[in-house]
This record gives C-alpha cells, sequence and structure tokens, in this order.
C-alpha cells in the first residue's frame, strides 16, 4: 500500500490520498529536473514532487505531473572537518543515518520514523523531541533549488542566507529540492529507558523532567490510567559487553518484544478488533501495556530516535507553546473520555526547542506537540476537529504533512513571518508551477 503503481496512480501510506497524474517524471539528475519542469511550463502544466507518501495532508496530490525523486537518492559529498553532508533530496533517512554512522557522524535530532525522504521530510518540518534541540529542517545549511521558470538556485551560508531560511521548511511550495546539506555531529549512541507509569505521575513530573533530559516523549493509552514515558540520554558510551550469547540473545528478544510485537504485530490485531467490537477497546488498550514495564538499552542514536511503524493509522499533530502543553493534552484527555466511542491510538506527546524558520511550527518558541490518531478507515473528524478547537485557544500550529482543518485565513495569523515565505513563493513561482489544491487552500493561491 502508497506509492506509484505500475499503471501511474499513486497512494500515500495512510491510503486516505491518491490521485491519477497525466504522467510520472523519475529523473535522475538536477539537468533532468530542469528539463522536465521547463517541458511542463510550456505545456502549462503544474508539477508535484512526492517522496515517501507518508504526509496524511493532500499536499503531494496532483492530476497533473508527479515527480518521485527516487532515483536521486545518493551522498554527493561528505566534509569530514565541517561536519556537513550533501545529499540528493531523495534519499531516505533510513538509508541515510548508516552511511553516516560510518563516517563517525549523525543527524542531531529525528523523528519516530525515518521512512521519509530528506527532502520531504525537512519540507513539511518534520522533528523530533528535546528542549535543547530543534527540528530536521533547522540542520539544514545548504539547498540546491529548481524554481517554477527551470532556473536552479543554490542556496547558503553565502549564498542567499534569507532565502535559505524560507526554503528549509517550503511545502513544496517553493520549488523542486534536488539537494541539501545537513549539519550533522559526531556520532552519538542513545541510553533509553522505556517504562509504563501511571499517567498522573507522568504529567506531573515531565515538565521538570523535559528540562534536563536530552530526548523525552510519552503515549497516553485512552480509557486508561497509564501512559509509556520514554527517556533517551545522549552518550559516547559503547553499549555494555554481554557475558554470554544467550545473554545478547534475551536482550535482542526484548527489544524485538516491545517494538515488533507490541507496538506493531499485537497493536495491530487489537485494533482489527476493536474495529469489529469498538465496546473492547478499552479492554484491549489496557492489554498493550502493563505498569511497572520497563525497557532499557544502549545502542545508536539512529536506532533508539525511529521504530517500525506498521499499523497504519490517520493522524493530526499541533504544536503549541510549551509553558501550555500539558494543560492542552489534560483537555485533550478529557475530550477522548467524552468523545462517545473508544479510541484505539494512544496520543503522543513530545517537546522541541524553537528555531527561526518562517513556516517551521516551532518558529520563535519551545514548542509542545500533541498528536492523536484513529486506525485507518476509521471515522476521525468529531474527533480530530475537537483536539483542533482545543489547539486553537494557544495558537496551536498544525503539522504541515498531518490532517488538520485550517485555511490560510486562519494560518497566516499564527506564524509571525508568513509575509517571508509569500514573498518568497511569488520570487521562486510566480506562475504557481508547484502549488496544488490543498496549498492553494493552505497557503493561499
Amino acid at each position: 500500500m502508497g506509492g506509484i503503481r505500475p499503471d501511474g496512480a499513486w497512494r500515500n501510506w495512510a491510503g486516505n490520498q491518491s490521485s491519477t497524474p497525466v504522467r510520472v517524471e523519475r529523473p535522475r539528475s538536477e539537468a533532468e529536473v530542469v528539463a522536465l519542469v521547463k517541458v511542463a511550463a510550456a505545456e502549462g502544466r503544474r508539477v508535484k514532487v512526492v517522496g515517501a507518501g507518508h504526509s496524511f495532508t493532500a499536499i503531494a496530490r496532483t492530476d497533473e505531473v508527479l515527480v518521485t525523486l527516487d532515483e536521486m537518492g545518493a551522498v554527493v559529498g561528505i566534509d569530514q572537518e565541517k561536519g556537513q553532508v550533501r545529499v540528493e533530496a531523495g534519499i531516505r533517512l533510513f538509508n541515510l543515518n548508516p552511511l553516516l554512522h560510518a563516517v563517525d557522524l549523525a543527524m542531531p535530532n529525528l523523528g519516530d520514523i525515518a521512512y521519509q525522504s530528506v527532502g520531504g521530510a525537512i519540507s513539511t518540518s518534520t522533528h523530533g523531541t528535546g528542549l535543547g534541540f530543534s527540528s530536521i529542517a533547522a540542520g539544514v545549511v545548504g539547498i540546491r533549488l529548481v524554481a517554477g521558470d527551470g532556473t536552479v538556485n543554490v542556496l547558503g551560508p553565502d549564498d542567499d542566507p534569507d532565502l535559505l531560511e524560507v526554503t528549509r521548511v517550503g511545502l513544496g511550495a517553493l520549488g523542486i529540492i534536488t539537494e541539501v546539506t545537513l549539519q550533522c555531529v559526531p556520532a552519538f549512541n542513545l541510553y533509553a529507558l522505556e517504562e509504563v507509569l501511571s499517567v498522573d505521575e507522568v504529567l506531573d513530573s515531565f515538565d521538570e523532567l523535559a528540562a534536563t533530559t536530552d530526548h523525552i516523549e510519552f503515549f497516553w493509552m485512552p480509557h486508561t490510567g497509564l501512559a509509556m514515558r520514554k527517556r533517551n540520554t545522549r552518550t559516547t558510551d559503547a553499549p555494555p559487553p554481554s557475558k554470554s550469547r544467550r545473554q545478547a540473545l534475551r536482550r535482542r528478544w526484548k527489544r524485538f518484544k516491545n517494538k515488533e510485537i507490541m507496538e506493531n504485530a499485537a497493536f495491530g490485531t487489537f485494533n482489527h478488533i476493536g474495529k469489529m467490537v469498538p465496546s473492547l477497546i478499552p479492554s484491549l488498550n489496557g492489554l498493550v501495556a502493563s505498569e511497572g514495564d520497563r525497557a532499557e538499552y544502549l545502542t545508536t542514536s539512529y536506532e533508539v530516535f525511529a521504530s517500525p511503524r506498521r499499523v497504519r493509522f490517520y493522524e493530526m499533530e499541533y504544536g503549541v507553546p510549551a509553558e501550555c502543553g500539558i494543560e492542552a493534552l489534560r483537555r485533550v484527555m478529557d475530550l477522548v473520555e467524552n468523545l462517545g466511542r473508544p479510541i484505539s491510538f494512544p496520543v503522543e506527546y513530545r517537546v522541541l526547542g524553537p528555531d527561526q524558520i518562517p513556516l517551521s511550527t516551532s518558529f520563535g518558541r519551545p514548542t509542545a506537540y500533541i498528536a492523536v490518531h484513529v486506525f485507518r478507515r476509521t471515522p476521525y473528524e468529531d474527533y480530530f476537529r475537537g483536539v483542533e478547537a482545543i489547539m486553537d485557544d494557544y495558537g496551536g500550529r498544525p503539522h504541515w504533512g498531518k490532517l488538520h482543518f485550517h485555511s490560510s485565513s486562519v494560518l497566516c495569523d499564527r506564524y509571525p513571518q508568513w509575509y517571508r515565505f509569500q514573498a518568497a513563493r511569488k520570487l521562486l513561482d510566480p506562475a504557481g508551477r508547484f502549488t496544488n489544491d490543498y496549498l492553494d487552500w493552505a497557503l493561499g493561491s
């Protein structure tokens, strides 16, 4: 499910967005990207790039020219002295991370999945967690972008840094990113501590722990009094040696059980059962984890940050000022309990430091992110609209790749430098070559 089918039709990972473009382009080089943009301009057609299809919105939908950069996924160059890596925009994070580790480098922060392309991840303001850290886009120090007339724009600290800052989160509306330069850090490991605790304990202690923990997040299971808290501490320590092969296998089995069996296989089964018999959902949620469950492990940063996601869902995520986050979450919890139907997916809570990217969801403020999900092909509008109404009270900003109901008439007031993005859009794509219905709605036509 998801991706471009043999007949040329496209569908996203969640299966809630699809389109049938007039043609699919698979460029292998920047020169081929320039050529296809010029051909589309001559035909008067719009062009949209699709990455891994992990956005839940219609941000990548088009019935005109669809471009996939899957053939542009190489590492172009590594500057070991500066800790910078140049990559083609189509490279997937799960392919890039081991390559960085092999040269003793790492991305400073990552989200909780790694299926996205680099171009797609930065363009939608994809982020991880940790008040001392920022989004993936904040680590971008260079971009090569093909504008609406086919011109190649080279952006960096010495090449139009103001425009670089805007294009870091461009929603695909400013042009086609062909290459990205990432500022990396020396490779590091993470000591991970995952605990199932009472949700009251997690909420009461969260802000204090967030101020002293490198990376922290938690998941509340609806209709239970439990939450699973994850605390990740950065270290250069190596994983402890195993006393025996049996001990090593036991440790690997425990991680596999937590990640694959409980988070994917069993959880997926519970959701299928809950879809057929909704009244069972609260009891099933209580089976996902038990109070006192605990896992500790130490391994490479990218293996800890990202987890497999095999159970498909629909998602909304909002960012609010960090100081309001727990209050907003408590209101979401009340909404869930009074919705009138049970919710089977956990509610996720993360925090992130500020940046200065105009359309970044964490622009200018430490941010708390609250994400709500439902099992795919189940109703979500009443739930998500109720959450969005709560987020509105705090000036919430929706994740650009996740479902929301607000258009540009509302969103323009949530971003103090909205005008800078619109100026860049007029400069780079005055004819609207890279827009679509979603972008006309969310950004204005």
